[in-house]
């Protein structure tokens, strides 16, 4: 593995440390289970050869890290049943639409062709099964 490559892993494996102890401080069962889960998967891979390979390994461990630093949001319960969340700032947040209860929701339309033979009315398939029996004789 060239230096380049191998910077990069360890960067990568250092970064999902670092994460990992930010989204789940406090919460040393995850950080346990999530120190294990990740040397396990670089021990695994440690023997690679392919440049490609690894590469692709890097980027899914990258894309690992963000997927943890901006969507895992830490639950605790307090003693009145009541959740309080820790919200750090990478969370992603998406606008909340109020739900109108006075909506008037539709109907789906009804799709053409009969249920049972498929999109397009079985027309298809008649053709696939006529080219079929055609080849056949």
């Amino acid at each position: 593995m060239s230096q380049h490559l191998r910077r990069q892993a360890l960067s990568a494996f250092k970064k999902l440390h670092r994460t990992r102890q930010y989204v789940f401080q406090g919460d040393e069962t995850a950080l346990i289970a999530g120190r294990q889960k990740i040397n396990e998967s670089f021990q695994q891979n440690r023997n690679e050869t392919n440049q490609e390979e690894i590469q692709k390994m890097i980027q899914l461990a990258n894309d690992c890290e963000h997927e943890l630093r901006t969507n895992v949001i830490q639950a605790k319960k307090r003693e009145d049943d009541v959740y309080e969340l820790r919200i750090t700032p990478d969370i992603t947040r998406l606008d909340n639409v109020v739900f109108n209860p006075d909506a008037i929701i539709e109907k789906p339309r009804r799709r053409r062709g009969d249920k049972n033979t498929g999109c397009c009315g079985g027309a298809a398939m008649e053709a696939l099964e006529k080219e079929i029996n055609t080849r056949k004789q």
